[in-house]
């Protein structure tokens, strides 16, 4: 069974030469591209950006479950004590 590559696309970007250079002392430590290098770091954006909004999303339902606990439980306890 063979393993496709993933998809890559040649892009051309302008960098500040800090940046340049911080990168290829990354990429010659590491002993992989400057393209690796540049990729893992949006990689790393990436996968915290999706990590706050996933908390973002988990605070908004918490709160929205805890809530609505709230708003039922007195309702639910009335059926309860007339269902006995």
């Amino acid at each position: 069974m063979q393993t496709r590559a993933p998809l890559i696309r040649k892009v051309t970007i302008s960098l500040p030469p800090h940046l340049i250079e911080f990168a290829d002392r990354q990429a010659e430590q590491l002993r992989i591209s400057r393209s690796e290098i540049i990729g893992r770091a949006l990689a790393q954006a990436k996968a915290a950006e999706e990590e706050k909004l996933a908390a973002e999303g988990y605070r908004f339902y918490s709160q929205e479950a805890g809530e609505f606990a709230e708003a039922s439980a007195r309702p639910f306890a009335e059926v309860l004590t007339h269902a006995g």
